[in-house]
């Protein structure tokens, strides 16, 4: 295992807790809309810290967005697995010939 599988681990069980004692319990129980809101202000608060230079800053916002992408996604029910799956899917495949390959919207 490594550390973002035992973090997408300890989030699906703290998925069960009590919302009064988890505080990831308490942002699940909002929904899912308020977990994709969170993540977006973390990804923000990423964002700036990279504009800024600050290089501490970049990695604790960078640990923010993966805690809280993880949430987001228990939030929809898409394990960690799914989205590693995906990535091993695209591994070898340039990323401009990835992007062709998606299906028009």
């Amino acid at each position: 295992m490594n550390t973002l599988t035992d973090l997408a681990n300890t989030i699906e069980e703290r998925a069960k807790a009590d919302p009064e004692s988890s505080w990831t319990a308490k942002l699940l129980a909002k929904g899912p809309e308020k977990c994709a809101e969170k993540f977006g202000e973390e990804a923000i608060e990423a964002i700036i810290e990279a504009v800024k230079d600050n290089r501490e800053g970049l990695i604790s916002e960078s640990a923010d967005v993966l805690f809280h992408l993880l949430v987001m996604l228990q939030s929809r029910n898409v394990a960690l697995d799914e989205v590693l799956n995906e990535l091993a899917r695209r591994q070898g495949t340039s990323g401009i010939a990835e992007k062709a390959s998606r299906p028009k919207s």
